[in-house]
């Protein structure tokens, strides 16, 4: 039998906060007390509005396929989202529904992306970024935006990334891993370097909208003559607590909607229908549950970042958004415990796993290998441990 796989899935890696979070699995079988800080969820349940709506559709026989794009009533609702929260008009035609904004990424993606173009990524970047570039048959291009400046790219950096394979730029705000927000006057420098490229699209990638502690989300589809080149990515996981449902979406011009439903159509066909109904349910319903757990996150966000700049050789900055902090870890490279000696972030992220018992996802896959990422989408008390556990941990390593 001949086992070998495709030159495409060899180029793949594994997802490092997958891996991690399956690892912190194992230890908690094995009955170590564990405090997963590496999983990307919020860790409330969906509102119940939300669930009873998926009852009700249950109920009703919406248990068939669905067009291909989603529900025409969801897309609806998709848009008065768009045109109440963000001052964007958008026709149903330009939306597509998919399962979860990381098919919405990918699809986008496959749609534009030929052998040999380059996606630029500024850099510390969602683990699944480059991947799925590489997926495409693209060159992913990181672009390294430090602590100091708050993990943002900067207009000059996105200038001298830009070469005429350039095919589009991938910006996610707020961001995962880092928090970071890019304000509107940010946006409109970046905006000012993409005009004068005319190839080079956008895959803004807004899915943590409403984990913002800024008091104002901005987006590069704000800009009407950069418009027509941006995607915007967005969907119901984080905002609503449901991840499970698996419901993202794409707004954007129409040729490239119908390229996406082109795809999606022959591999994945339409979302699941039932959590269709219920995100129908979240966006047209009562937005209070939303803003509820984000003030929750927003006050274990400043005590995180309290508990880190206790920590003697961590540095961490103060993000404005997400739930998320990334703090430069590199203080501790070299340094060992007797046993084990930290030489990256995944070393010291393994460390902290192993002898910590805290799980965290080191920087290395997020482009970032000063730094490790650390998940504050759990309780007060479990931060409060944590960042105890990790103290005395990385105290150890001389």
């Amino acid at each position: 039998m001949d086992k070998q796989l495709s030159e495409r899935l060899n180029r793949l890696a594994p997802s490092a906060t997958l891996a991690m979070s399956q690892k912190s699995s194992e230890l908690q079988a094995q009955g170590v007390d564990v405090i997963n800080m590496s999983v990307g969820e919020p860790d409330f349940p969906t509102p119940d509005h939300i669930k009873q709506a998926a009852k009700k559709a249950i109920e009703e026989n919406y248990t068939s396929y669905t067009p291909v794009p989603g529900y025409p009533s969801l897309k609806k609702a998709i848009v008065e989202k768009l045109k109440r929260e963000n001052g964007l008009t958008y026709e149903p035609s330009q939306i597509l529904v998919s399962g979860g904004a990381k098919q919405s990424v990918c699809n986008t993606l496959m749609a534009l992306v030929d052998k040999g173009d380059e996606v630029i990524i500024p850099a510390p970047y969602w683990v699944s970024y480059p991947q799925m570039v590489l997926l495409a048959d693209g060159t992913p291009i990181g672009v390294e935006a430090t602590i100091e400046q708050d993990f943002k790219l900067t207009p000059e950096q996105l200038e001298a990334a830009i070469t005429p394979r350039t095919r589009a730029l991938i910006l996610c705000s707020p961001s995962n891993p880092t928090g970071s927000v890019y304000t509107h006057t940010e946006l409109e420098a970046l905006k000012d370097v993409l005009l004068r490229h005319e190839r080079v699209m956008v895959i803004s990638d807004e899915i943590y909208e409403h984990i913002n502690y800024t008091g104002h989300h901005a987006s590069l589809a704000e800009f009407p003559d950069l418009r027509e080149r941006v995607v915007i990515v967005n969907g119901v996981s984080k905002a609503y607590a449901m991840t499970g449902w698996r419901i993202g979406y794409i707004a954007a011009p129409e040729w490239i909607v119908k390229a996406c439903n082109k795809l999606q159509g022959q591999y994945t066909s339409c979302p699941c229908s039932i959590s269709q109904k219920a995100a129908e349910a979240a966006l047209n319903g009562d937005q209070h549950c939303v803003e509820e757990m984000r003030q929750a996150f927003h006050r274990r966000k400043d005590l995180i970042v309290g508990l880190t700049r206790q920590i003697p050789g961590l540095e961490v900055n103060d993000p404005s958004g997400a739930f998320y902090i990334f703090p430069r870890c590199s203080h501790f490279f070299g340094k060992s415990d007797g046993e084990r000696t930290i030489n990256t972030s995944s070393d010291l992220a393994m460390y902290l796993l192993e002898v910590g018992h805290v799980a965290t996802v080191g920087g290395d896959a997020f482009g970032s290998p000063e730094c490790f990422r650390i998940s504050y989408a759990t309780s007060d008390e479990n931060i409060t441990e944590a960042m105890r556990r990790i103290g005395e941990a990385l105290a150890r390593l001389k």
